[in-house]
């Protein structure tokens, strides 16, 4: 296997024009924090980006930061940190869940997965957040779209057209992002022994009042122990979290405990607590312990998640969390991935999508990872495909492209 390991973009756009030239795929990685999430990529070369680093812009009181595809994000949430600024979108890491070490992903990577945490009910996803990219097509052709300011619409849906392509499209070689000043504090509003319909209400409830909630998960009694080293009390936790200037925290999390008072007993946690309890629920902490069960992350409407549970339950075994109000249910199987009856109940509930994070190679070779598209729309994705890469050179396969 020939590793190519470019230092700057020009070095990039040589080596796949030489892919191009030669009818060569090419295998497309950062530091591979997310390497085991689609199908499995079998090619002879690749990419590896890990060398293409560093902050090319950062303008703070622009709010606009540039960085080259293999800058790691940690660095840049650090940078961000010194001048109390964060990406909003908190965008999850991986590795953790596939055993490797935190704080591995890199920009490109979070662009082409289309990253985002808890709290995407506000803030979205990455593509929310991208103003303008550098990269090199299948074609071998570099191109630039976007811009380094929100106002500039020049080419700015290609930049979010590449959020969630996994690099089947193009190699990003430099990103600019929106940043945005970071909440002074935070507090977490902790209600005990809900089951999972009754949190559904609950966190209904809170999002649809004044007091901003900015995350809204629900642990059930068999995960809920993994958390914060086992620091809650009480059966099942629904957990809401409140950011902001410390008198509107307080304001508003007293708001939740009137809104929620008769629902169960409450507690909070304090900033230090509540920072990590939502960083292990972004990662899908429960998960990340070595096991190679197989892991989904299901998408599908929030009041209807409990559902799904419920009926999935009943049919194969599964330990869950939720977040997004629900809307987000992270799943782990206890064997085999299970993807039919899991796709054929999403379907029953009225839509929504599953993709297998985890699983050993010969059950991701096997299954399909990601959600197949409706004819309509796979046939879209089959023509940009063909525009961006036809010869079929990045990351040939990933995402069930033929």
């Amino acid at each position: 296997m020939t590793v190519f390991l470019p230092n700057t973009a020009e070095e990039v756009l040589e080596t796949v024009r030489w892919a191009v030239s030669e009818e060569a795929p090419l295998e497309v990685v950062g530091h591979g924090s997310k390497r085991g999430i689609g199908q499995p990529v079998q090619t002879a070369h690749t990419l590896d980006l890990s060398k293409l680093t560093g902050v090319t812009l950062y303008e703070p009181e622009e709010l606009v930061l540039s960085a080259r595809a293999g800058t790691p994000v940690a660095e840049i949430e650090a940078l961000l940190r010194e001048h109390n600024q964060e990406l909003a979108f908190e965008p999850m890491d991986y590795g953790p869940l596939f055993g490797g070490e935190p704080g591995r992903g890199t920009l490109g990577g979070l662009l082409a997965a289309n990253l985002a945490g808890p709290r995407r009910l506000k803030a979205g996803a990455a593509r929310d957040h991208v103003l303008g990219v550098h990269a090199v097509s299948g074609r071998g052709e570099g191109f630039k779209s976007g811009g380094r300011v929100v106002k500039n619409v020049t080419g700015y849906d290609l930049s979010k057209g590449l959020a969630g392509s996994w690099g089947t499209l193009a190699v990003a070689t430099d990103i600019t992002m929106k940043v945005l000043p970071a909440a002074e504090t935070e507090t977490t509003f902790c209600i005990a022994g809900l089951d999972d319909a009754a949190a559904t209400q609950a966190m209904a409830i809170a999002m649809g009042s004044s007091a901003e909630v900015s995350g809204a998960a629900h642990l059930p009694e068999g995960v809920v122990g993994r958390f914060i080293d086992g620091g809650f009390s009480g059966g099942g936790q629904t957990v809401l979290r409140v950011e902001g200037f410390g008198p509107s925290v307080a304001y508003r999390i007293d708001l939740l405990s009137r809104l929620l008072g008769n629902h169960g007993s409450a507690e909070t946690l304090d900033e230090a607590a509540s920072r990590r309890l939502w960083r292990e629920i972004r990662d899908g902490h429960p998960f990340a312990d070595g096991s190679p069960a197989p892991v989904w992350r299901v998408s599908v409407t929030p009041s209807r998640g409990h559902e799904l549970v419920d009926a999935f339950r009943r049919a194969a075994g599964a330990n869950v969390y939720y977040d997004w109000q629900g809307g987000l249910i992270w799943m782990r199987m206890e064997a085999d991935p299970e993807a039919e009856i899991l796709r054929k109940m999403i379907a029953h509930l009225g839509g929504g999508h599953a993709t297998l994070v985890r699983a050993p190679f010969a059950m991701r070779a096997a299954t399909p990872v990601f959600e197949p598209q409706p004819a309509p729309l796979a046939a879209l994705s089959a023509r940009l495909k063909e525009q961006f890469d036809p010869q079929k050179i990045l990351n040939p396969g990933r995402m069930d492209f033929t």
